[in-house]
């Protein structure tokens, strides 16, 4: 039995008695606990060691006081299982050293067993579920196929991936046929997620800001929304598709639980956008997490008071930057856990 379920309550639109709160990120670099085990071990001995994703996934719970736990992991354990070489460099972000240009590369590509190259992320979903012990729900995540692509083509980040949208527009035909790989590999690890504890299921389309309404159609929902067809009947889902704010209403009607929005939207116009039948997340934008802890306290009463009682998750609109302060990722958390909808 669930202790705290006000995650899932407003996922599910029952009333709830106060606003939950997570950070996207909240497992990760700002917590000095967590920089001891980054200097002791390699990024993906960090994800691969279940006792270790468990631990670092548990600090933010013990730490900052969030209303759920999501698992340590990465988005680039879908490339790495489909055959590509992932490699993680500090701070400078992940590389894929041999990317996928032309359909010749597609022979590197498979759908794999994903208990045979996942298996240590449901591990950790299992030690961690016991290790919660019913404090809070666990939350499982994956990146959306569009965003996936994007790593794959372009081999590593970018403000534009426009090499990964050429290949698109250039090889539609190869595009689609990876697109389709990737979600069905998604789907399948997903599923397991949820077999091995998952509570909550959220996609990441991180890129998906970068295409036209019309492009992310194509590219980019129609893969999402098999995902959340295949999921939604066995575990509350939520998409979070940043700056994709265009499609809004599409992506409601996917029958995902919650939208995640970033800070370029206003909370009123989310909601009319999406209609009132999803739970919005978001939007704090993560920069303003390193102004005073009284203009922090104000500025999350301020978006507490636009989102409205009911059917709204806070968090940041995209991950918690690495210098962010715990005390000042404590104050955005304690301020939604103290306020109360007039």
């Amino acid at each position: 039995m669930l202790q705290n379920d006000l995650l899932l309550r407003t996922l599910r639109g029952e009333s709830v008695e106060r606003t939950p709160v997570w950070m996207m990120r909240q497992a990760g670099r700002y917590l000095p606990d967590y920089r001891v085990l980054r200097d002791k071990y390699s990024f993906f001995e960090r994800c691969q060691k279940p006792e270790l994703a468990t631990e670092i996934t548990l600090q933010p719970i013990d730490q900052v006081g969030v209303d759920a736990a999501i698992i340590f992991s990465d988005i680039l354990v879908i490339p790495q299982a489909m055959g590509l070489e992932v490699q993680l460099v500090e701070n400078k972000g992940p590389l894929l050293p041999d990317p996928i240009k032309t359909v010749a590369d597609m022979k590197r590509v498979r759908i794999p067993d994903v208990h045979e190259t996942l298996g240590y992320v449901f591990d950790a979903l299992r030690m961690t579920k016991q290790a919660l012990n019913g404090r809070v729900p666990l939350i499982g995540f994956a990146g959306a196929p569009w965003t996936i692509l994007c790593y794959m083509v372009q081999g590593k980040g970018s403000k534009t991936f426009d090499e990964a949208k050429a290949f698109c527009y250039t090889q539609p035909e190869v595009a689609h046929q990876l697109l389709q790989m990737i979600t069905d590999t998604t789907i399948v690890y997903l599923k397991e997620q949820v077999k091995a504890g998952a509570d909550v299921i959220q996609l990441f389309d991180s890129w998906g800001g970068l295409l036209s309404p019309e492009d992310f159609e194509v590219l980019s929902l129609q893969y999402m929304r098999q995902i959340i067809a295949a999921l939604k009947d066995e575990v509350l889902t939520i998409l979070f598709a940043k700056g994709a704010w265009h499609s809004l209403e599409s992506m409601a009607a996917t029958g995902a639980a919650g939208l995640g929005i970033d800070w370029c939207i206003q909370p009123e116009m989310a909601r009319k956008l999406a209609g009132n039948a999803v739970t919005l997340q978001g939007n704090f934008d993560p920069a303003k997490l390193l102004s005073p802890i009284p203009v922090i306290e104000k500025e999350v009463k301020a978006m507490l008071q636009k989102f409205g009682p009911g059917r709204h998750i806070a968090n940041l609109g995209h991950g918690i930057l690495p210098n962010v302060p715990v005390d000042h990722a404590r104050a955005f958390v304690d301020t939604v856990k103290q306020y109360q909808h007039k």
